[in-house]
């Protein structure tokens, strides 16, 4: 049983602030795959989608989990939006999914103090209904995946991880024991 904790989510629901700030707490390695794939590509993901299209893309996230699958443990793992289909993402760790509506996200990009950088680096952010929709689309999808579920919206950041902490801890206990 991997002891990765695998944060999925929505876009701009904080799954790299939130990854960042519990690695500080908690001492341990903070993966994020968005930033593995870009290094491992050599350009950002919106030349990689513009240039080889988001099959390509998607292939590369797959290549990421199987690395993930095979050389990574005691970790946590931050994962680009659409990372939850890869076929192998329950053999990574425990899933958590941070969960909140499209509005609070939206909302959180907006009012951001460098919100014109953030919702940049997620241009589908520039048409709102698109991004609801998508938002709409995957939902249930990542409802099903998860392992846990952590509601993000009107938390303060210590206590998210506090709570990913807790749980993530209780359910590898629970595992060890059977």
């Amino acid at each position: 049983m991997k002891k990765n904790i695998i944060l999925i989510g929505f876009m701009g629901v904080g799954k790299g602030t939130t990854a960042r700030a519990y690695a500080e707490k908690y001492k341990c390695f903070n993966i994020d795959t968005d930033d593995l794939i870009e290094s491992k590509a050599n350009c950002k993901i919106k030349e990689i989608f513009k240039e080889h299209g988001e099959k390509y893309f998607r292939s590369l996230e797959q290549e990421c989990a199987n690395w993930i699958e095979s050389s990574v443990d005691d970790s946590l793992i931050s994962c680009g939006g659409g990372f939850f289909n890869v076929n192998n993402l329950n053999k990574l760790g425990t899933v958590v999914l941070l969960d909140a509506s499209y509005d609070w996200i939206y909302n959180r990009l907006s009012t951001a103090e460098n919100a014109k950088a953030k919702l940049k680096k997620r241009p589908l952010f520039s048409e709102p209904k698109k991004a609801k929709k998508l938002y709409n689309e995957r939902q249930e999808s990542y409802k099903e995946l998860a392992n846990i579920i952590i509601n993000v919206e009107g938390k303060e950041l210590k206590s998210i991880i506090k709570e990913i902490h807790k749980k993530t801890s209780k359910r590898l206990e629970l595992l060890e024991n059977k």
